[in-house]
């Protein structure tokens, strides 16, 4: 089933639209699955609130290396670039992504105009346009290396202090979601580091807790009553 289901995607079959989300943010939906990028109450309400409230802020003035599983459309990304410099921060961050959005959708990408950030609007078309596979410095405190790769394929150790966890939902791919990946996760962080996801199952929860993690479960961001966050001790 999941290798049909990567075939799908791969070949572009599944329908794609932008639409906009609640705060007026867009995103990218997947018709047939009924499943978006972000979330529809909000596609930059829910990255701050995820993986920068609860992921970035904890390390606050100082040097933080990141993974996030789901480059899509470089929101994360973007917003961890912007806050950053705010929280005196030097990030290295690593984009994983096996299908990336075309040239039209990131056209229709509205967040320079709704985070009020015009200056940086060739900074986030930069993070598009650069090769992947290449750790490109961005800014004296960012460098972004995008890998182009599934994420059954992740294989690296005690690397990263972060994770943004953010692939399409449980609901749709709970094969992304299992005691193998989370195997992953857990070995690609640092002791002491942390993962932050949207997600809120139980059967999530299971399966970070036998891998090893600590989880703890939070508010969740507009529209979605929790989430998680997970430590590797």
């Amino acid at each position: 089933m999941q290798d049909k289901t990567v075939n799908r995607i791969k070949n572009n079959i599944l329908e794609r639209e932008i639409i906009q989300t609640l705060d007026g943010s867009t995103t990218i939906q997947i018709k047939e699955w009924d499943e978006c990028y972000h979330s529809k109450h909000g596609a930059i309400q829910e990255a701050k609130h995820v993986f920068i409230k609860n992921g970035l802020s904890l390390f606050e003035n100082r040097e933080v290396s990141i993974l996030e599983i789901g480059f899509g459309t470089g929101l994360n990304a973007f917003i961890t670039f912007l806050e950053g410099h705010k929280m005196n921060q030097s990030i290295e961050y690593v984009g994983v992504e096996a299908y990336p959005i075309s040239s039209e959708e990131l056209i229709s990408m509205n967040y320079v105009e709704e985070l009020s950030v015009a200056d940086q609007k060739g900074l986030f078309e930069k993070m598009h346009q650069c090769n992947w596979d290449e750790k490109m410095l961005l800014s004296e405190e960012f460098s972004l290396t995008k890998r182009k790769q599934l994420f059954e394929e992740i294989d690296d150790c005690n690397q990263y202090d972060l994770i943004y966890f953010d692939a399409f939902g449980y609901r749709v791919q709970p094969e992304l979601w299992s005691t193998a990946i989370f195997k992953k996760m857990y070995d690609a962080l640092k002791t002491d580091g942390v993962l932050v996801t949207y997600a809120a199952r139980g059967v999530v929860k299971r399966s970070m807790i036998e891998v090893g993690f600590t989880v703890e479960k939070l508010e969740g961001p507009p529209g979605k009553r929790e989430m998680f966050r997970a430590r590797k001790l």
